[in-house]
């Protein structure tokens, strides 16, 4: 089950990838600045990329423990 642990890792890794990209748009969209309603508009964009992101992070994780368990 070796091949599990690896792509659980590389599933992982992306997931991180993508909520460090979130991270990164979130600070962008406060920095650009504007009404309340602009920034929560910028914000609800990255919303969906996050819930994402935090999913593809815990498959990776559950595909790498159950990679160790059968392994």
């Amino acid at each position: 089950m070796a091949w599990m642990i690896w792509v659980g890792a590389l599933l992982t890794l992306f997931g991180v990838a993508l909520l460090v990209y979130c991270i990164m748009a979130a600070l962008k969209a406060k920095k650009l600045g504007g009404s309340d309603d602009e920034i929560r508009a910028r914000l609800q964009k990255v919303v969906p990329l996050n819930l994402l992101a935090l999913m593809t992070s815990a498959l990776g994780l559950a595909a790498v423990t159950v990679g160790i368990i059968l392994g």
